[in-house]
């Protein structure tokens, strides 16, 4: 039975993700007919990435040195909620452009701050407790990705806005009042300027960072051209949206059943392995093929390459970084992953361009290149 503080997290996970649901799939199309181009569409995105990757460590040190990741994080839901809804009224590039960016401000914290509450509330480890809460935001934002399309079809692309928000406004009211986990004397926090310095220091933490890196930015490639590989292949839009929805049911499969007693049997390190291996192999097979029979088992995939590889990352921080440092940790490790999505999106395009599905051999290659670190995490 779930206690009530990680009830409660639960259903901060599946507001925030279910909120990600109505406005990640319409984003594009909202710009667009907000009147912006596809440069200016570029542009608020590129801007907003950039927005992200500097103001989600500022929150985490902010969360840290406050003990206040619960309240900052409703703080941040709400203004990424009026955000949403400050698109409805504006037009042209200007104020689309600052309504974007005040999203990008508001929601650039949520996710390792809801991350840094879910391990201050996890009962039976990080595996376990965790995943639970994880896989119901990923079941937040397929029902809600799903929802959407029908809101929109009924109501237009103002209603995705609208529940998007409503969800938002939702989530802030269970962070504000989530409980802090306790801090030990000895785990104090450390002064502003050096906690940035004194995180890095930590040798398992820059490994895991680098491993996180190499095997979840890998997926950029597969995120901006699958869909472009298995339509040129004859695959249709119906195919194509049945092995994207795999991909997510392994992962919420891995997250509440399969990543747990794993990660127990394998440890962090073990477990990172594996998701490098599974990386590479699925990689290897968007390279050479797009069978039906191939492409599902390498969506199966998923569920390692980036479900279980998440799981053990944040077992492993939770175990090297003191409690009073969390969110700051949990807050440049979602900024690394972003900063790498973004630089392999960027290379993937002339990667393609130039090598076609080859390409994907180079993000095998990326997976196989986080193994060597591996075993120095496997130490105590």
């Amino acid at each position: 039975m779930l206690a009530a503080t990680e009830l409660r997290v639960l259903a901060l996970f599946a507001g925030l993700y279910g909120a990600y649901g109505c406005l990640s799939p319409v984003l594009p199309n909202l710009l667009a007919a907000r009147g912006l181009g596809a440069g200016e569409i570029g542009l608020v995105l590129g801007a907003a990435t950039l927005v992200r990757l500097v103001a989600a460590p500022l929150a985490g040190r902010a969360a840290d040195a406050s003990g206040a990741a619960g309240r900052i994080l409703a703080l941040s839901a709400l203004v990424a909620g009026l955000a949403a809804l400050a698109h409805l009224p504006v037009s042209g590039l200007g104020p689309v452009l600052l309504a974007g960016l005040a999203y990008a401000l508001g929601t650039a914290p949520l996710a390792p701050l809801a991350d840094a509450l879910a391990l201050g509330a996890a009962r039976g480890g990080v595996g376990l407790g965790y995943g639970r809460v994880r896989a119901a935001g990923s079941l937040a934002f397929v029902a809600a990705s799903a929802g959407t399309g029908w809101l929109v079809a009924g109501y237009g692309l103002d209603a995705a806005l609208a529940a998007g928000a409503l969800l938002f406004a939702g989530a802030a009211a269970l962070a504000w009042g989530a409980p802090a986990a306790p801090v030990r004397a000895e785990e104090a926090p450390a002064e502003w300027r050096d906690l940035w310095r004194d995180l890095l220091r930590i040798a398992p933490f820059r490994r895991t960072l680098l491993v996180a890196a190499l095997v979840v930015g890998a997926h950029g490639m597969h995120e901006t051209f699958a869909m472009i590989r298995w339509r040129a292949a004859g695959i249709g839009a119906e195919t194509a949206g049945l092995l994207w929805a795999e991909a997510v049911a392994a992962e919420v499969a891995v997250f509440l059943l399969l990543g747990p007693p794993l990660l127990g049997r394998l440890g962090p390190a073990g477990a990172m392995a594996l998701a490098a291996g599974a990386g590479a192999l699925r990689w290897a097979v968007a390279s050479e093929t797009a069978a039906l029979p191939w492409l599902a088992g390498a969506q199966a995939l998923h569920g390692l390459s980036f479900a279980l590889l998440h799981l053990a990352c944040l077992d492993r921080i939770a175990a090297v970084v003191p409690g009073s440092a969390r969110a700051t940790a949990l807050s440049l490790y979602a900024s690394i992953l972003g900063l790498t999505g973004a630089g392999v999106t960027l290379a993937a395009g002339p990667l393609y361009g130039a090598f076609g599905a080859q390409a994907f051999w180079a993000m095998a290659l990326m997976s196989l290149a986080a193994l060597p670190l591996v075993p120095a995490l496997a130490r105590r």
